[in-house]
């Protein structure tokens, strides 16, 4: 498939110290990982749906359900555009999706830790 995505050495390593130490067990491969988890999300796919070439779907599955609970996203996210300065494109997306009625519970499940912390509005 030429239509993978994989993030540069370069890509990686920027975002390298954002991601939490591994605990007894070595990960697996992270740039295997983390391209697997932007090849999902950029095209919308469920994660049963990744091809195989980024591993077993259910490990881009748990990374990403652990590593958003943890608010590690976040942080990555939060310190590239810190980093940042003026980028040289913009994108802006006005996709309209409606969402399951379930899709209201993950709040409650505590999978946007960073909206939990905010103070509601009066």
């Amino acid at each position: 498939m030429s239509d993978l995505f994989w993030l540069s050495k370069d890509q990686l390593n920027r975002i390298k110290p954002y991601f939490p130490r591994p605990h007894g067990v070595p990960r697996v491969d992270d740039l295997r990982v983390i391209s697997g988890i932007i090849h999902v999300l950029k095209r919308g796919l469920q994660w049963r749906d990744a091809p195989a070439i980024y591993g077993p779907h259910k490990t881009l599955y748990n990374r990403f359900i652990r590593w958003s609970t943890m608010g590690v996203f976040n942080k990555i996210f939060s310190e590239l555009v810190a980093q940042g300065g003026i980028p040289g494109q913009l994108q802006i997306d006005a996709t309209h999706l409606k969402a399951h009625r379930t899709a209201a519970s993950l709040l409650k499940k505590g999978m946007f830790p960073a909206l939990l912390d905010e103070p509601k509005a009066a």
